[in-house]
């Protein structure tokens, strides 16, 4: 952790009786994207505490948080500012809404200081409670903005398969995840989704695309659907700069820069989803800046507070708000908690902290020292692929390669062999790395992470290390099965 960081004492390696926190949490906890049969039998895990990049479970064991929370901690566990300014604004104003004219102090200011740090064309915000919720605000915006211009008929927008855009009803359509859509008589209409750029999960290897020709091709699929539908059908296209829980999908030039040029060309608004890829998480403030987007909506979560409280925002466009305010109409939505005082002073904080201890541009550095470590990985007979930009990376499972595929982003070359869906061999990586006190996320049989960016060298070394050892169980598990 920097030096300079202020944080609360490090948290003793308490035990609690974990048999009987577990079957009260059987009895009444439903939890979030779990497999609750699964679960019943073999017992949650309780996480208690927290330090720097550590977390600890309810037996005193410590895991090094290797998924930063969920992608969230960009700062790390403990700062003591934050709980400080937490405090204060609860003895302040504990509590307001937004609704009917009315505005605290944390979101003005916080409002104020987003628009210093996102790129210049974002000169509003709206606040709500998560990711989920602000891409639902974008929904509404999108649409009321063609609304507003007599072109109400433009309602459709335009996502990929595999992305992720939360899980409301909107957020879960607007993502192209097909096990969500399954559940709920999802997407919604009007929402519709196109290929993705995954050089290495393309399902035609034959093709022998380099991997900007893929990219290329990916982003044309976005004129294609527009085609297919009518331009003047079409609302916006929305994308992470970075598909984050589709697998860290990082696509490569010409794609961003081709997507762009067919937004402006037929007129469609470009979100950027920046939940995952906002506050340093790329190496830069955001995403928009690593890949250079022009977007007209931005969605903020997760790092906006570095998940010290529950807080988003919608960053809008001066395009946008220009035609809002033009208008006399009342914009029907919000929510109970949109610019809370308390969430929006912890977010002013965070912002503060990252500014001042330049933690990101300090984290550069790791960045590439991470990157270099993570190459050695791609030797391992279960690696065919390793990806990393910024403190977000990729590993992918395979059950062959070819010599030739363990460089990262290897460029037109024949598929490996990937494993049967039964095999599991993901959730089994992550299963090991579990118990060998490292937090590392599966995806299929990709296994993803997002450190929190303070992470040090060493303790990138301890991360490599742990991983390593859990793609050795892995690769015996599997051979004895």
């Amino acid at each position: 952790m920097f030096a300079t960081a202020k944080t609360m004492p490090k948290p003793s390696p308490a035990t609690h009786n974990t048999a009987a926190l577990r079957e009260l949490d059987r009895k009444h906890h439903f939890h979030p994207f779990t497999n609750h049969h699964r679960m019943r039998a073999r017992g949650a895990r309780i996480i208690t505490a927290a330090n720097g990049v550590y977390v600890y479970d309810s037996d005193g064991k410590q895991y090094l948080d290797a998924m930063a929370g969920l992608w969230c901690v960009n700062i790390g566990y403990g700062r003591a500012e934050l709980a400080d300014a937490a405090a204060a604004q609860m003895r302040q104003l504990p509590y307001y809404n937004s609704f009917f004219q009315t505005a605290q102090l944390p979101a003005v200011d916080l409002a104020e200081a987003l628009t210093k740090i996102t790129p210049p064309q974002y000169q509003r915000a709206f606040f709500g409670c998560s990711g989920s919720d602000a891409n639902d605000t974008i929904v509404r915006l999108a649409r009321l903005y063609w609304q507003l211009q007599g072109q109400a008929q433009r309602q459709t927008i335009i996502s990929r398969h595999n992305a992720y855009h939360g899980s409301t009803m909107a957020g879960a359509s607007l993502g192209g995840m097909a096990f969500m859509h399954a559940q709920g008589g999802l997407p919604i209409p009007g929402i519709t989704h196109i290929e993705q750029p995954y050089y290495f999960g393309r399902a035609q290897p034959d093709e022998k695309l380099t991997e900007a020709e893929f990219n290329l091709k990916a982003a044309h699929a976005l004129e294609a659907k527009i085609k297919e539908l009518g331009a003047d059908q079409v609302a916006a296209f929305i994308g992470e700069p970075i598909q984050g829980a589709g697998g860290v999908i990082i696509p490569a030039e010409p794609y961003w820069r081709e997507i762009q040029r067919i937004c402006k060309k037929y007129d469609i608004l470009l979100v950027v989803d920046e939940v995952i890829c906002g506050f340093g998480r790329t190496g830069n403030w955001f995403g928009s800046d690593t890949f250079n987007l022009q977007g007209d909506l931005m969605t903020l979560a997760k790092g906006l507070s570095s998940g010290y409280q529950p807080i988003s925002a919608v960053m809008v466009a001066d395009k946008v708000s220009a035609v809002l305010d033009r208008h006399d109409h009342e914009f029907s939505h919000g929510y109970t908690y949109s610019g809370h005082p308390v969430a929006c002073a912890v977010a002013l904080k965070n912002i503060e902290i990252l500014r001042h201890e330049r933690i990101i541009e300090r984290a550069q550095g790791n960045m590439e020292y991470l990157r270099a470590r993570l190459q050695t990985l791609a030797e391992h007979p279960l690696v065919g692929e390793v990806r990393c930009q910024g403190m977000l990376g990729a590993i992918e499972l395979v059950a062959r390669k070819t010599e030739a595929e363990t460089n990262v982003n290897a460029q037109s070359l024949p598929l490996p062999r990937r494993f049967d869906a039964n095999a599991g061999a993901g959730a089994l990586c992550r299963d090991f790395c579990f118990a060998n006190g490292l937090v590392m996320r599966a995806v299929g049989d990709t296994m993803v992470f997002s450190p929190p960016l303070i992470i040090s060298r060493s303790e990138i070394d301890e991360f490599i290390e742990k991983a390593r050892h859990g793609l050795d169980q892995t690769q015996h598990q599997l051979a004895a099965d």
